[in-house]
């Protein structure tokens, strides 16, 4: 399975953000909701189609200190199994390999994992720069 991305200073970054003036802290959440499309889109693509429930339930969410994408859900909770495999139906019947790393979430981050990172950069960067901060790299 893939390790979570992990960013440094995001607290202090949130508790300077709410001292600006004009700008929530709900406008971390939104970013992260917008950089984590990175992933969310790549697994969305993967997804096996017959009618699109899948693959439109695979949404990118987040609170102010973290990002997830979540797949599933009552609209569809047969993905799990479309994504990890298993036994489901009468009597355990219908089988499907079971991949401990997923099909399509996990190798998404996999693949995506440096878009991500740029992408969660710029998102930060451009709220810090809305706060009138100086950014720079480094």
């Amino acid at each position: 399975m893939a390790d979570a991305i992990r960013i440094d200073g995001l607290s202090d970054f949130r508790a300077q953000l709410r001292k600006a003036e004009g700008l929530s802290p709900a406008a971390i959440r939104k970013s992260l909701n917008t950089a984590v499309e990175v992933v969310s889109d790549y697994g969305r693509k993967r997804m096996p189609r017959r009618t699109g429930r899948a693959a439109s339930t695979i949404k990118g969410r987040s609170t102010q200190t973290e990002a997830r994408v979540q797949e599933g859900g009552r609209k569809a909770p047969y993905v799990p199994w479309l994504d990890f495999g298993g036994r489901v139906g009468r009597r355990r019947s219908v089988r499907r390999a079971f991949y401990q790393g997923g099909r399509y979430l996990y190798p998404a981050l996999d693949v995506r994992r440096e878009q991500l990172a740029q992408a969660l950069s710029d998102a930060l960067t451009e709220l810090a720069e809305e706060a009138g901060w100086e950014v720079s790299n480094g």
